[in-house]
Formats: C-alpha cells, sequence, structure tokens
C-alpha cells in the first residue's frame, strides 16, 4: 500500500507530477540549489531522490545520527546540510554536514532546537527552541554562536522561514491568544506583524525565490497543533498580506512542508501528501 506520496506542484499552472511514492513514511521534501535533486527524512535517517536519474532514494550518510526528523534544509551554496537529530522528546540538537554525508556537527548547544532555514547569505540559520518555557524564534550563526532569541512572551512559536532579500522571518504563532496565524518579523526581531487572521489553523510559511508570496499549510479549525492525518490545504498568500488562495487539497499535515521546499527557479515546490488510515 503507498503511505507516502511525494508531489511537484507547478505554481503557474497547478498542474502536478508525482515524483515518488513508497510504503514507508517519509517527509519534508527540500529541493536542492542545483534543481537536480531533493531531500527527505524517512525512518530516522536522511535521503536523497535525484530527480534526473532513476528517481530511488539513496541514504545521506549521517553516521551515528539516526533519529532525525522532518526539520532539515540545505545551505544557499548547495554545499551542507543542516538536520535536527532528536532521539528522546526535548532532546531536538541541530547537526550540519556536508551535503555528500559525513560526520555531524553540533550547532545548537541549547536543547531542544529545531532546524527551519538558513539566511539567503548562509551566514545564519533560523530555528524553533524552548527556552524558558516557551517555543520561541530564535537565529545563530551558522557555526552555533551568537544565538539571538527574536521573540518573547507566552505561545507558541514555529516553522520560521527567511525571505530572499534576507529581510524578513515569517513563521507561525498562537501567542495572540487564538489559532495559530502567519506574522513575519524582520531579522532582529522588530517589526512585528500579524499576516493572516482566519479560522484556519496555519503554520509553515514558505517564500519562494522572488519572495512575491508565500505558500503555507492551511489545517481546518478544530485542529490541535500539527498532526499528520488531516485533511488540509496548501494556500498563497501575497507577501504584503491580503487574501489568500488555495493551491491544493490533499490528506497529509506533519511532514507536508515542515521546512523550505521551492525549486531553485521558483516555479514549483514539493511536498507530502499521505494516504489515509483505516
Amino acid at each position: 500500500m503507498i503511505q507516502s506520496t511525494l508531489v511537484l506542484h507547478d505554481i503557474a499552472t497547478g498542474c502536478e507530477e508525482i515524483a515518488y511514492e513508497t510504503g514507508d513514511l517519509i517527509e519534508a521534501p527540500n529541493w536542492s540549489p542545483c534543481g537536480g535533486f531533493l531531500v527527505v527524512n524517512g525512518g530516522g535517517l536522511i535521503w536523497r531522490l535525484d530527480l534526473r536519474g532513476a528517481r530511488q532514494l539513496q541514504q545521506i550518510d549521517t553516521f551515528a545520527i539516526t533519529h532525525c526528523n522532518n526539520d532539515h534544509g540545505l545551505s544557499p551554496d548547495g554545499t551542507t546540510l543542516a538536520i535536527c537529530d532528536s532521539p528522546a522528546r526535548g532532546t531536538a540538537c541541530i547537526y550540519t554536514l556536508p551535503i555528500t554525508g559525513g560526520v555531524p556537527r553540533p550547532v545548537t548547544p541549547l536543547r531542544p532546537s529545531y532546524f527551519h532555514g538558513w539566511s539567503p547569505d548562509g551566514a545564519r540559520l533560523t530555528y524553533t527552541a524552548r527556552r524558558n518555557g516557551e517555543f520561541h524564534i530564535c537565529t545563530c550563526r551558522a557555526d552555533g554562536t551568537d544565538e539571538l532569541q527574536l521573540t518573547q512572551g507566552p505561545g507558541h512559536r514555529d516553522g520560521p522561514d527567511y525571505t530572499p532579500d534576507g529581510r524578513w522571518i515569517w513563521f507561525n504563532s498562537d501567542h495572540h491568544g487564538e489559532t495559530p496565524d502567519l506574522w513575519r518579523m524582520r531579522v532582529d526581531g522588530s517589526d512585528l506583524q500579524r499576516m493572516t487572521q482566519d479560522t484556519r489553523v496555519n503554520w509553515f510559511p514558505h517564500p519562494p525565490p522572488d519572495g512575491a508570496h508565500v505558500v503555507y499549510l492551511a489545517y481546518p479549525p478544530h485542529v490541535q497543533g500539527h498532526p499528520r492525518g488531516e485533511d488540509v490545504e496548501l494556500r498563497a498568500l501575497p507577501a504584503s498580506g491580503g487574501a489568500a488562495r488555495t493551491l491544493t487539497a490533499f490528506h497529509g499535515g506533519q511532514g507536508s512542508i515542515n521546512v523550505p521546499n521551492w525549486s531553485p527557479d521558483g516555479t514549483r515546490f514539493a511536498y507530502m501528501r499521505y494516504a489515509k488510515q483505516g
């Protein structure tokens, strides 16, 4: 039985291509900066799917790191992969390693920390981290130094991603006391702006290379958190705000678009959909 389907969606036409299907659980496709392959996680490991060849999963060797979750992504130059290893609840740590495989180097001394994006110049990472009992948006240098906590106060914040001009970080948050909406702020944490205001549960905004809009995951109003196994939508929202439009509806959720997923030319994005169970 097919459990996981990796889909490539053309943003202009709405046409979709099935890139890969498997009976196993795979998650969170990243598109390589060269455009030639995707990176996914599955079974605690990291895999490469070549789009120009036989389209078979090839393991990227992470050595002793074998509890990788769906928080991973390639540096803008395509040479370095950030991954997140989480062997137990509250232990998530960000590591980096060569895209060809190698011994991962720990980046975040404070845990849990969940990778979500690289700055366009490759100098910094942005991530969700539990600090002082709350989930906040943080950044640090690529070597792990200079951690900056950009948000304050109660609430859950998640899914940060840089805009291609490096001026903004988009994320989702329920700190305003309502269901999660999309927000953006300057990279120093200033000028916080609420970008959606509806009854949906909105997660994981990702700007394309041209920065014109963001694509995000919209859950039904009753959903708590960001589980897998829900009927969800992918929506596009203008970067300046306004009315969102639905691009596609499917069964998915957790693992569908947790991390940056755009093709380097901005014409397509990758996402996962999952078979309904039972």
